[in-house]
């Protein structure tokens, strides 16, 4: 590959960059280097318009810097908030109603819970739960559902 057609196609490079910037994040989760792929992105584009090369970086480090400062942390509060987190996963499935298909007691049984078979147990000192009955969850402790009788 010559110096020239490097030159000539310099959006490939920075392209390229993007992609490891984005594998990296994929395995960091921190937001910093999704931050720094848009930039990438930007000096790509930059060099696809016949940008120089010091505009290109210089728009790169600009925009990067900027998803830094004022993206970043909009998105780590969002995924660090609990309230926000709750409607997902299994803490959105406190609260629900669930069938008892085999007997729950304070060790084992089994419910279905959102479609889903369950482990069950109901917590110490509470009466064991039948099949059929109506159940409510009150906590998901790992994969196991902890229920209480419907009141």
């Amino acid at each position: 590959m010559s110096m020239d057609w490097l030159v000539d196609n310099l959006w490939l490079a920075w392209m390229g960059l993007a992609l490891v910037l984005i594998a990296i994040e994929a395995m960091t989760v921190d937001f910093v280097f999704v931050m720094l792929f848009g930039g990438a992105l930007v000096g790509a584009l930059a060099a696809a318009l016949g940008a120089p090369v010091v505009l290109q970086v210089v728009a790169a480090v600009i925009v990067a810097l900027l998803l830094i400062a004022v993206v970043r942390p909009i998105i780590k509060r969002q995924f660090s908030n609990p309230a926000a987190s709750a409607d997902i996963g299994s803490g959105a499935l406190a609260g629900r109603s669930a069938r008892v298909l085999e007997t729950v007691t304070e060790t084992d049984g089994r419910v279905r819970l959102a479609g889903e078979t369950w482990s069950a147990r109901v917590p110490d000192g509470s009466p064991a739960c039948e099949p059929g009955t109506e159940v409510r969850v009150l906590a998901i402790d790992g994969a196991t559902a902890i229920v209480t009788h419907q009141n």
